[in-house]
């Protein structure tokens, strides 16, 4: 046991306990599932140090179990962590037209429109003042918020 413990001052266990915090801090600070598999690489590595495996063995058990981690498990956690994109109606709204309810001004962040029977907060694509009851058609949908252009633009265009 005592064998152990002073092997696991050696220089390259240090270097591998060093590595383990680094990218636990990494993964602490970004999560996002990026360094974890790094860490759990650094771990074995660092378990081999402490049994006085060779230097090309740690380094081997690191790149094999980091990679190993990353590939087989990261695709399973993305699907389980990350949430699922819930699928609205709002989508099928994208280049209809709509009349401005309150002027749309983008430096004072004002503006609406009443698209399919529903009061939108409105923004111009390009920025420009839109009066009420201007026609506008929709270019695209943020959220809760249309992005518009004036009809007459975008028909001479088409």
């Amino acid at each position: 046991m005592l064998e152990f413990v002073s092997t696991l001052l050696s220089p390259m266990a240090l270097f591998w306990l060093v590595a383990l915090i680094i990218f636990g801090i990494a993964e602490a600070a970004t999560v996002g599932l990026v360094s974890i598999w790094f860490a759990a690489g650094a771990l074995v590595a660092l378990i081999a140090a402490g049994l006085n495996a060779a230097i090309w063995l740690q380094i081997v058990l690191f790149l094999v179990v980091s990679g190993v981690m990353l590939a087989l498990l990261r695709p399973f956690f993305r699907r389980v962590v990350q949430p699922k994109r819930v699928r609205t109606n709002a989508d099928r709204n994208i280049g209809r037209q709509a009349l401005v309810t309150e002027e749309i001004n983008n430096l004072t962040e004002t503006g609406a429109v009443k698209l399919s029977g529903v009061i939108w907060t409105a923004r111009a694509v390009d920025g420009e003042i839109i009066p009420v009851d201007a026609v506008i058609t929709v270019v695209r949908i943020e959220g809760a918020k249309v992005w518009v252009t004036p009809a007459e633009k975008t028909a001479a265009i088409s």
